[in-house]
């Protein structure tokens, strides 16, 4: 390894390290980051061995303000007990255009309740889930696996012993979530109930004046996306 001219702030690596992450990254990962830097490389990076965790946060905080100051389209956000480096949502539907995000794979209507069914009573079988629903569910649930949304937890002591299913580390990512506690009251979901009605009435009037055809509004599964 060449020797580093000028030794980089910390705030500056741990920004290239959540850039070049695919998944959220904990303070706890980034300091065993530095220690196995240090104990590998040498040289200028045994600087770094001896951060700690509060350091890091405290680097992390400092590096959000300047993202939030310098209007720089990114921000930092904590997601599923880690911190990530996503774009402003404010920036989305440019971001959409960019990465033809029409054309990726789409949640469906019954995929999402059924995702939602999961998420508020986990660990939950398929019977409790078609019970809600009314209708079967092993397609969609198998699609839900596929897509490690949900994950198998266990088994019921239900006659059969049936699979229960629970959320994923990947469920909060791409949700936003930091914790399962943070899944939107009743209150917030018929907000956003609501105004789920209020833009398809404004799509379909858009639709029959001839307009350009509304993009589709359900909720997309890109991780190429960091919105």
């Amino acid at each position: 390894m060449s020797e580093i001219e000028v030794l980089p702030e910390l705030k500056q690596i741990i920004g290239a390290m959540l850039f070049a992450a695919k998944e959220p990254v904990s303070a706890s990962r980034i300091r065993r980051v530095f220690q196995q830097t240090a104990e590998s490389q040498g040289g200028m990076t045994r600087e770094y061995a001896a951060v700690t965790e509060g350091h890091i946060r405290e680097a992390v905080e400092l590096l959000r303000r300047d993202l939030e100051e310098r209007k720089t389209g990114l921000q930092i956000r904590e997601i599923a007990n880690g911190y990530r480096l996503i774009n402003d949502p404010a920036c989305g539907p440019w971001l959409r255009i960019l990465t033809e995000r029409g054309k990726t794979s789409r949640l469906s209507r019954p995929a999402l309740e059924t995702l939602a069914i999961i998420a508020y009573r986990q660990p939950c079988v398929r019977s409790e889930i078609e019970a809600v629903r009314g209708v079967a569910v092993d397609q969609i649930v198998r699609n839900l696996l596929d897509l490690q949304l949900i994950r198998v937890v266990g088994r019921s002591d239900l006659p059969g012993r049936p699979w229960m299913f629970g959320t994923t580390q990947k469920f909060l990512e791409h949700f936003g979530l930091t914790q399962l506690n943070d899944l939107p009251g009743t209150e917030e979901l018929r907000r956003l109930e609501n105004e789920q009605l209020k833009r398809a009435e404004k799509e379909e009037q858009g639709a029959e004046g001839g307009g350009r055809e509304p993009e589709v509004e359900d909720e997309e599964f890109d991780e190429a996306d960091k919105e």
